[in-house]
């Protein structure tokens, strides 16, 4: 059996003792501590995880500064989009899938401690990859251990190198200059926010330079898709959420973002679990478009 949006504890359990050929992933991060993630997949996770770190699996790392102050090409890798947390290019992330062993032919489980925060990142970039075998582990390690699921400690024995091969794209990437050239456009594009709504509104602005908002954008925090047992809320509440905020804005349309394209996913995630065709990611975010002072900002 396949899984491809959401996968749950007593089906993961029945993967493992399936034989079927899968891998399951840690996402686990926090923004404030980079190295919080590691330790907490060093203290607990599911038997056999592999560790994604945003920071260096998730995100394009660039070169440092050689001895002439300037940034070769040969150190760094070429972003596919802009922004705090820069995608990798589409072949940095299939070498990384291949180093950890992971296949064509293998189901994908992806989890966190953040509500879907950071592991939507690798569900998003795997269906980008042209993988659709990929599922979040719903409710997190915190409700694997509270209906019995194993965990282990410490490090995972390496896997043999594999040949990740890339396929075509199963999700959209939307660019900056997409973005604005679809605010000129009535109807063209609808922008869901997902950052806190004081954030929206640009009362405050903890992590970028500038406060506010795409102008034109729809506020979604992405926390609100979460129930309070940890899960994702039942498919009918979700499509009655995202009908009322959309109103008559065409749901093909829809274009995610947050602050720097990881919160956003929580939202992408949630319209195709309440039944909406899959939906497009500016990946960039707010922290790619206000870089540039020529592009307008909303407050509200």
């Amino acid at each position: 059996m396949t899984y491809t949006t959401l996968i749950s504890t007593a089906q993961l359990q029945a993967l493992q003792a399936s034989g079927q050929p899968y891998m399951v992933f840690d996402c686990s991060f926090d923004l404030a501590n980079p190295a919080a993630g590691r330790q907490q997949y060093t203290q607990a996770h599911i038997p056999g995880a592999v560790y994604a770190d945003l920071d260096q699996h998730l995100s394009a790392r660039h070169g440092a500064p050689g001895k002439d102050g300037q940034v070769h090409t040969a150190q760094t890798d070429q972003p596919a989009s802009g922004g705090r947390h820069p995608l990798p290019s589409r072949e940095r992330f299939a070498q990384w899938l291949s180093s950890v062993g992971f296949r064509n032919d293998m189901q994908a489980v992806v989890y966190d401690r953040q509500g879907c925060n950071f592991c939507g990142r690798l569900w998003w970039m795997l269906k980008w990859a042209g993988h659709d075998a990929v599922a979040v582990l719903d409710g997190g390690l915190q409700t694997w251990t509270a209906l019995g699921g194993a965990t282990s400690q410490g490090t995972e024995p390496a896997h043999f190198q594999s040949n990740f091969a890339l396929h075509d794209s199963l999700r959209q990437l939307v660019s900056a200059d997409e973005v604005e050239q679809g605010l000129a456009q009535a109807g063209h594009q609808t922008l869901i926010d997902a950052r806190a709504p004081a954030r929206y509104r640009g009362e405050v602005e903890p992590m970028d330079l500038v406060a506010g908002h795409i102008p034109g954008a729809l506020n979604r925090p992405f926390t609100d898709n979460i129930a309070l047992d940890g899960r994702f809320k039942p498919k009918e509440l979700l499509r009655a959420e995202f009908e009322a905020l959309l109103q008559d804005h065409d749901p093909a349309t829809v274009v995610h973002q947050c602050g720097s394209g990881v919160s956003a996913l929580p939202n992408l995630i949630a319209m195709e679990i309440a039944g909406f065709a899959p939906t497009k990611l500016f990946a960039g975010s707010w922290s790619e478009w206000c870089s540039n002072p020529a592009r307008p900002v909303a407050k509200s």
